[in-house]
């Protein structure tokens, strides 16, 4: 156990990498661990009991590295597990220690993009099934319509760099219509998957241009600064060294690195951690 108390950051994957890489720039100094479970990844076709067991289970490896607290950088996981952990877990011997997801935060501001109030929410199947976005936005912006579209195929296309290749124009734009078909009135589409940033111009270039894109890095990071003010006994308890540590669940390191590098936008080097 170390003597610092860093910020825990984790996803299934790569894909909180670039909600790190927000929360880094927004929040410089203080100590952060990523821990990616990419060994099980993706997250997005598991089931409810599965990812709540998955994402608990590396909850508390980061609370074990002294992390008094660890945000969610994953849709799915925030969809399908952060409620349980916050209702169940917490209380059963970790009441000290606070778990946050993207989705709430996200959900509290994007009704303010729309001018229409009609907006679009493109995520992994988990996501869209649990309807965390539906229930969460209209407690927020109860005038505003919200249409999901599941688009499996992109995560698997992002993580094996198939993504800014030409082949992966025919998913992207068979996504984009299905979501689209639902209204003509859309003028707004959430990334509700960290991954997404990686082929948001792509995405854009398949969209007419009264329609924006949102991503949740500097949303998410942005309430996190916002928590972390309203929360002084938390903020007080994190050490600020400018450390960063990478963790991941796969043996191959050097891949994850590889990958890693991409999303984040800076060299990362990892360690690892069977589960």
């Amino acid at each position: 156990m170390s003597s610092q108390k860093p910020i825990g950051i984790f996803d299934s994957g790569y894909g909180g990498l670039t909600v790190f890489r927000s929360i880094a720039d927004q929040l410089p100094g203080y100590d952060y661990i990523y821990f990616g479970d990419n060994s099980r990844a993706p997250y997005g076709n598991r089931s409810f009991k599965n990812i709540h067991h998955y994402t608990w289970e590396c909850v508390q490896w980061l609370f074990k590295q002294d992390c008094p607290l660890v945000i969610l950088a994953c849709n799915t996981a925030s969809a399908k597990a952060l409620r349980t952990i916050q209702q169940q877990d917490l209380p059963n011997g970790y009441a000290d220690k606070r778990v946050l997801g993207v989705i709430r935060p996200t959900a509290e501001v994007i009704g303010n993009y729309s001018s229409n109030k009609e907006i679009g929410i493109l995520g992994t199947k988990g996501t869209v099934q649990s309807e965390s976005y539906l229930l969460e936005i209209a407690k927020f912006f109860p005038e505003v319509k919200a249409y999901q579209q599941a688009c499996p195929l992109w995560v698997p296309l992002i993580e094996n760099g198939e993504h800014d290749k030409p082949g992966a124009d025919y998913f992207v734009k068979q996504y984009l219509d299905g979501i689209l078909g639902k209204s003509n009135s859309i003028d707004t589409l959430l990334l509700a998957c960290t991954h997404y940033p990686l082929i948001q111009e792509k995405i854009k270039n398949y969209l007419p241009e009264n329609i924006q894109v949102i991503a949740q890095g500097d949303i998410v990071a942005k309430s996190l600064t916002d928590y972390l003010k309203r929360h002084p006994e938390i903020e007080q308890q994190l050490t600020k060294n400018n450390d960063r540590r990478f963790f991941t669940t796969t043996d191959d390191t050097d891949d994850f690195d590889k990958q890693a590098s991409m999303f984040f936008n800076e060299e990362v080097k990892s360690g690892y951690v069977a589960v």
